[in-house]
């Protein structure tokens, strides 16, 4: 997906892709705990942070992504705004103080990782998460069963044909499932964040073959 287009094309092949925002600030606002420094990691083009920003007015925002190429999109949203900074890197590398975030946000970008790779990137969340605070991702999920599989990407492909794709663009994306990129049930996620310390661990959002999930340290 050509960086410059991402905004519009996610909407045709992401079910329902702008209640992911949508949840995230609900969850934060009814969480009623000040929010002074939030990291994005993963942040695209940094749709979420735009939102946010609306909400939540006075805290400070660190986008960061490995793509040099939306990082340059996300610049240009925000070339006025002095509480957003911008850092290139990916989750399992970045290198910002223990305890530094009240929140982390992690958006379609873990489900790349090996299982090795997703569990370095979860832990360094958690290390720069303050106490209390709030790790949230949403990721494409696999399903429980090879019937759950099956069933769940005829469903997602329908979806992308209704919305405006052709049976080759579909194809060629649901032949990414497992081989591009690499979903984990939501048993697997839950189990993971426990595993790395989070006392708190929740879904969040579900739909089609995707899933929130917070947690809270």
């Amino acid at each position: 997906m050509v960086p410059q287009d991402y905004d519009v094309e996610v909407l045709a092949i992401m079910p329902l892709y702008p209640m992911f925002r949508e949840s995230i600030i609900e969850l934060l606002v009814s969480w009623d705990m000040p929010i002074k420094a939030w990291l994005d990691t993963g942040c695209g083009t940094g749709s979420l942070v735009a939102d946010a920003c609306k909400v939540f007015p006075h805290a400070q925002f660190t986008l960061a992504d490995p793509s040099a190429k939306m990082l340059k999109i996300a610049r240009q949203k925000f070339a006025d705004n002095a509480h957003v900074t911008f850092v290139e890197g990916d989750s399992q590398s970045l290198c910002h103080a223990d305890s530094e975030f009240d929140i982390i946000t992690a958006i379609q970008c873990h489900h790349y990782l090996n299982e090795d790779e997703r569990k370095q990137a979860v832990c360094n969340c958690f290390r720069m998460l303050k106490p209390s605070g709030v790790f949230i991702t949403f990721e494409n999920i696999q399903p429980l069963s090879e019937v759950g599989i099956r069933l769940g990407l005829k469903r997602w492909a329908k979806y992308q044909r209704d919305h405006g794709k052709t049976a080759e663009e579909v194809e060629r994306h649901i032949a990414r499932f497992g081989t591009e990129y690499f979903p984990i049930s939501i048993l697997d996620h839950l189990e993971l964040m426990r595993l790395i310390g989070f006392p708190c661990v929740e879904v969040l959002w579900a739909s089609y073959m995707q899933a929130g999930f917070y947690a809270i340290k």
